[in-house]
């Protein structure tokens, strides 16, 4: 398909993951297709998602994605089930980015560098001559009577289709400043309350303070709401200035957000010693307390808890630092294995968006087609990825989700526009509009580029276009020649 500088099949709006995996589906199914950012280069986030690593997507069964997503599950089945997590890994490996699993099932690139998926998909893009436009900032999206966006310099561009991925308020500073919300608002979408999502956890216990920097491995954590539990995970947790932050921290926050940004506060719980039970907690204390029975209690924990962590767990069993161990009670061995298997903290808040990885919220799914993603209010405009009411906990399901529904909404967009293209072609090429009565007559119509011969009994019409013969009488016309979508409907 011929392309003009300002006119294109898809044009895609965001030049992130959900982008350029849409444009590389539409380009794909032979389609003029042109990316607009508004950054100096392509996937300034996902250059740093995974701490640079890129986290890419998650090797769990397909079917095991949809309890790892937050808001909205249902809507991604045809997403998933169309390009789903070994489909991405599939088409990575295929552009030359070897890839390996780790712990938990999460995908890395072998070289533990984002910028080798981002180099992957550049040149997929090059390859299938998808036009690329940095420092493109659009103002305004179009939608009728010709889908397309007016750009910030005055310019403006055409599309059959107009594919809006262009995230969420999540790391201000790549970009994501929220654009296509108010154009989704704009065509009448709704767009649910936005949050920081992915996030770290605000305490209001100075004792948090005490810890910045330690760094927990192998813990159980869990966040109540009263009496509901809320979350319940395992594996690393880190201390910070303000309160906790690490991988199950984030992944503890979309469960919490909503209510946090309500005022409500939380109580997050941190059992130490998960592998252990209370008795034999108490146990291992006993040997330790019995091994140096005129030490200082405080100058003994260390052998159980990292040093940073003794004073604190000391305070909060309401022990003196400097008791000996011959005179530690069994009451108070009981508190110090409470705080050990229970250590309770009052969560406030969330961190903003600048610490965000990912948004909570975002355009309201029940107006998207989930089958195509183009929007039920505004035929021929799409949108994927982080734009939509659509987020996931840490281990690559984010992503996985920006390339599935990326993937699902340039190919969808590209075959509805070749569909068109090929009827406006007919409608071109046609001219005939053309009655004949009687038994035996004969005309010639040139459609497509084809000259078919038709003899005719009784009373036809030629449709301009589809090349149609209607029989009232009920005939069949005898045909000579054969043509696409001649003599499709009236009986033959």
């Amino acid at each position: 398909m011929t392309k003009t500088k300002n006119k294109y099949d898809v044009l895609v709006i965001g030049g992130g993951a959900a982008g350029m995996m849409a444009a590389a589906a539409a380009a794909a199914e032979g389609c003029s297709v042109c990316i607009l950012e508004k950054n100096e280069k392509l996937g300034k986030k996902l250059f740093i998602t995974g701490k640079g690593r890129c986290n890419l997507t998650n090797a769990c069964d397909t079917e095991e994605l949809f309890p790892h997503v937050c808001s909205n599950a249902r809507f991604l089945y045809s997403s998933f089930y169309t390009f789903g997590n070994f489909a991405v890994m599939d088409f990575f490996e295929k552009l030359g980015v070897p890839l390996k699993t780790e712990r938990g099932g999460r995908v890395f690139p072998v070289s533990d560098h984002s910028s080798d998926i981002i180099r992957g998909l550049e040149r997929e893009l090059k390859r299938l001559d998808v036009d690329v436009r940095l420092h493109a900032k659009v103002k305004k999206l179009t939608a009728a009577p010709r889908p397309g966006a007016v750009l910030e310099d005055g310019s403006a561009v055409e599309a059959g289709a107009v594919i809006v991925a262009t995230g969420g308020l999540s790391y201000p500073s790549t970009g994501s400043t929220g654009d296509g919300y108010q154009w989704a608002r704009d065509m009448g979408h709704k767009v649910t309350d936005c949050l920081p999502s992915l996030v770290p956890l605000k305490i209001e216990e100075q004792t948090a303070a005490m810890l910045q920097g330690l760094s927990l491995k192998n813990v159980e954590i869990w966040v109540k709401d009263g009496k509901k539990e809320l979350y319940r995970g395992f594996g690393e947790m880190l201390f910070t200035h303000f309160g906790v932050s690490g991988p199950l921290i984030l992944s503890a926050s979309p469960h919490c957000t909503s209510l946090l940004a309500d005022g409500k506060k939380l109580r997050l719980y941190i059992d130490l010693k998960p592998a252990i039970t209370r008795q034999q907690l108490d146990q291992r204390l006993i040997r330790e307390l019995g091994g140096a029975p005129n030490k200082q209690i405080k100058n003994i924990l260390g052998a159980v808890y990292p040093a940073k962590m003794v004073p604190v767990v000391l305070a909060m069993a309401d022990m003196d630092p400097e008791t000996f161990a011959h005179s530690v009670t069994k009451e108070q061995r009981g508190r110090i294995g409470e705080v050990t298997k229970a250590m309770a903290f009052t969560v406030t808040g969330t961190r903003g968006f600048e610490e965000a990885i990912i948004t909570r919220g975002g355009i309201a799914t029940g107006k998207v087609n989930p089958s195509t993603m183009e929007s039920r209010l505004a035929e021929n405009i799409y949108f994927a990825g982080e734009v939509l009411d659509l987020d996931a906990v840490t281990g690559g399901f984010n992503l996985q989700i920006a390339w599935s529904t990326g993937y699902l909404a340039g190919m969808s967009a590209a075959k509805k526009i070749k569909k068109i293209n090929r009827q406006e072609k007919r409608h071109e090429t046609c001219h005939c509009d053309r009655r004949t009565r009687g038994s035996g007559k004969k005309y010639h119509c040139k459609t497509g580029g084809k000259r078919v011969r038709i003899y005719i009994r009784g009373h036809r019409r030629h449709v301009p276009g589809y090349g149609t013969v209607f029989s009232p009488e009920g005939h069949r016309p005898r045909r000579h020649g054969v043509h696409d979508g001649l003599l499709q409907r009236g009986g033959y």
